[in-house]
């Protein structure tokens, strides 16, 4: 994906708005845009954060073109100054993001965007778009690696993606989370995601017999030699044949790898009678993977049932996240600075309460324990700091009653500067240390919180200072006594 290829990729409101701003003055006016999402796919217990690095590059690079500007002229809606000024863009404010592959709860910003009200204005469509599928996406993949246990998955779903870039994305987005690797080329081109694959059904079909289309194989590729054996009959044929190509042309070589992959049948069935027969022949070292309309579900049943699978091959309902295909991301103002800098917080009051945005310029603490386990995550004031030798209360999210101290914790910043001035400050780390960074992560979660079933809500507090401001903010709104009500993590 090239910048200037989806520079005018924004609602169309976006622009009309950011006129609006021009029309009344308010263009240079600095606002404060919180990106965060209210629900996790699948009723999980966390999401993963991505897309960061495709975002910081869509920030520093836009650009209006000639073309663009003169597009937008012949709506006949938009003033002089406004084109003028798209015709010179350049991003000039701050953003802050949480590091991709970083667990991350509803609530939480995971981008702050501080800038001009015509600048942020027109980011929101991009960063949501952007943040909501790679994070879709890297969650989905989170629970189909943790099902397998330990076992390779691998990313199978371009030709089911919803389009050219939800495929490449896609793939780099699943290989953050654990997948270790893809069928997309092109993901491994643009973004070093490890691609392989073996072969179809028609490379079995285009030979006389499934045997000569096996033994061709396994000459042409000794060392990426995976065939797939349940293009006619698995057992009778299918498995018989990949021994005795395996043993004909490999093992006189020294070559002892190899694999067979099902793409049909009953796994749990097929897959201990596979490695029987395999065992038997002497090919202990041959691997077994399956494919087809896989998810965590079925993953964690078939390994519950005693299935011989040594690796996964997740397609459609890994690249779409089929199950719950929407993220649920929001962009909203929280804050605008006055003329003397300070800053106003501001508040979005809905009758859904999950609706009711938290104001003002954030920082997020994670709070871990001595064992290094992350207890709570705390929402604060831009200009809170935490004390780690001062203990802190903390509010069960589903039970304000519920409170917990703690005395004995470390406290990590979740975002981190992205942009300053318009100048990005942040190296964008390899796709291996992002990937290493959110295993390292996953592990500092409690398997409770990690469950796929019901799991343990992760405290996610606001402070005191932050509270005081929330409640306030929304008692005024409704004519009441801001001093009054009950603390909580509303």
């Amino acid at each position: 994906m090239r910048i200037e290829d989806v520079s005018l990729l924004c609602d169309y409101y976006e622009y009309t708005m950011a006129n609006g701003y021009m029309e009344n003055g308010l263009q240079d006016r600095v606002v404060y845009f919180d990106l965060f999402f209210r629900n996790v796919p699948d009723n999980g217990g966390f999401a993963i954060a991505a897309g960061l690095e495709q975002l910081a590059d869509y920030v520093g690079n836009l650009r209006f073109s000639e073309s663009d500007i003169e597009f937008l002229e012949s709506k006949g809606v938009f003033g002089k100054r406004f084109l003028e000024y798209l015709a010179d863009f350049r991003f000039t404010g701050d953003m802050y993001a949480v590091p991709e592959g970083t667990p991350v709860f509803p609530g939480e910003p995971l981008v702050t965007i501080r800038a001009p009200a015509i600048q942020a204005q027109l980011l929101e469509t991009f960063a949501l778009l952007t943040v909501n599928h790679q994070s879709l996406i890297a969650t989905k993949a989170s629970r189909i690696v943790r099902a397998a246990n330990g076992r390779t998955v691998l990313e199978f779903g371009s030709r089911r993606a919803q389009g050219c870039d939800a495929a490449v994305m896609g793939a780099r987005s699943a290989y953050i989370a654990g997948c270790g690797g893809t069928a997309c080329t092109e993901a491994e081109k643009m973004h070093g995601v490890p691609s392989s694959g073996t072969m179809a059904h028609s490379w079995v079909q285009m030979f006389d017999t499934e045997k000569e289309a096996f033994e061709a194989f396994v000459e042409l590729y000794p060392h990426n030699a995976t065939l797939l054996v349940d293009t006619y009959d698995t057992l009778r044929s299918g498995i018989p044949n990949a021994i005795e190509a395996f043993r004909k042309i490999l093992l006189p070589k020294g070559i002892t790898e190899c694999a067979i992959r099902l793409d049909s049948g009953d796994f749990s069935f097929l897959t201990r009678r596979a490695r029987a027969m395999l065992d038997a022949a002497g090919l202990k070292d041959c691997r077994i993977i399956v494919s087809n309309a896989l998810d965590e579900w079925l993953i964690r049943d078939l390994l519950d049932q005693g299935a011989c699978i040594d690796g996964f091959g997740v397609g459609d309902n890994l690249i779409t996240a089929h199950s719950d295909p929407v993220f649920g991301g929001v962009y909203k103002l929280v804050a605008v600075e006055e003329g003397n800098g300070d800053i106003v917080p501001k508040i979005k009051i809905s009758e859904n309460v999950t609706k009711i945005t938290t104001p003002h310029f954030k920082r997020v603490y994670r709070l871990y324990d001595g064992d290094g386990m992350a207890i709570a995550d705390q929402i604060c004031v831009h200009d809170e700091t935490l004390d780690d030798n001062r203990p802190l209360e903390i509010f069960d999210p589903d039970a304000v009653w519920k409170r917990k101290t703690l005395t004995d914790f470390t406290a990590e910043e979740l975002l981190v500067p992205i942009f300053r001035n318009g100048r990005k400050v942040y190296e964008n780390p390899s796709l291996d240390d992002i990937r290493s960074h959110c295993a390292r992560q996953l592990d500092s979660l409690w398997e409770e919180v990690k469950r796929f079933t019901n799991p343990q809500r992760y405290y996610v507090d606001l402070s005191q200072k932050l509270w005081d401001v929330k409640h306030g903010m929304i008692a005024q709104h409704h004519g009441l006594d801001p001093e009054r009500g009950l603390r909580g993590p509303l």
